[in-house]
């Protein structure tokens, strides 16, 4: 007799199966495995911070609450971060009709820092985000499903419902965008 497969070994697709028959545990392999992703994902289209674990948590709760409408076509990660995605879109509507005014952090920096190079980086860094934040909605998510999460031009496609042909136009297209950004 074989002993079953630990859940850090398997598929996507037997963890869902599990969760649908009830097994709570599967559930929470699938958000132990693709949470930080997931987040990583929601940090680079311009989620602030703050915002990340909430956006995670929402993303997690639709994908579950919907999760016969992913087929299997796409992998589950590229499914849960197109959610993602939709998820980070409805709140930046939702802040459109309601500003919010955060109050002011102020950041200690460490003495033994470089400040000149520290600032350079946060500049790049901030005005990487903003380009990223600025692109088209699927030049975005091509370009960060492919530049952050490695998906293959076929599996992006997939995902976000268009051709491998076109996906790799939107990638193309958003590195010139994003280049030219940086270089002003």
């Amino acid at each position: 007799m074989t002993a079953p497969a630990s859940r850090e070994s398997q598929p996507d697709s037997e963890l869902i199966a599990a969760w649908r028959r009830g097994d709570e545990a599967a559930a929470g392999t699938l958000v132990g495995r693709h949470a930080a992703a997931l987040a990583a994902f929601l940090r680079g289209a311009g989620a602030d911070g703050d915002d990340v674990e909430d956006l995670v948590q929402e993303t997690f709760f639709r994908a579950f609450r919907r999760v016969e409408t992913w087929r299997g076509g796409a992998a589950f990660r590229t499914w849960l971060l197109t959610i993602g995605s939709n998820v980070m879109k409805d709140l930046w509507r939702r802040r459109k009709r309601r500003p919010v005014i955060p109050i002011d952090d102020r950041e200690f920096i460490d003495a033994s820092a470089d400040p000149e190079g520290e600032t350079r980086v946060r500049d790049l860094e901030a005005r990487l985000g903003r380009a990223v934040a600025d692109l088209p909605r699927m030049q975005r998510d091509v370009f960060l499903l492919r530049a952050q999460q490695g998906a293959g031009y076929e599996e992006i496609a997939r995902a976000l419902g268009t051709t491998t042909g076109a996906a790799r136009v939107h990638y193309h297209h958003a590195v010139k965008r994003l280049k030219r950004a940086l270089e002003q």
